[in-house]
């Protein structure tokens, strides 16, 4: 069965077992998919990609916000009423 890998590097849990710091270092600072038997089995974060991807997730909850908002009826105002 297919699996759509969220990472561009992929690593076995052998390879995570034997070198976990390598593993993390492979991913240069992005996501690694660790795969059992060919299959993704979870993710390894470094805390530099939590971040930027925690800021990715606040950027599609804004994102959603302002479509939602798009078609709200507008209000103009001038700078002399403020």
């Amino acid at each position: 069965m297919p699996h759509q890998l969220l990472a561009e590097t992929a690593a076995s849990i052998s390879e995570l077992k034997a070198n976990p710091m390598k593993v993390v270092a492979s991913g240069k600072g992005m996501p690694v998919v660790v795969l059992n038997r060919n299959e993704p089995a979870f993710y390894c974060v470094p805390a530099s990609a939590y971040e930027a991807m925690m800021e990715m997730v606040d950027d599609l909850a804004l994102l959603a916000l302002v479509k939602a908002r798009q078609q709200e009826e507008t209000v103009t105002v001038s700078l002399d009423e403020l």
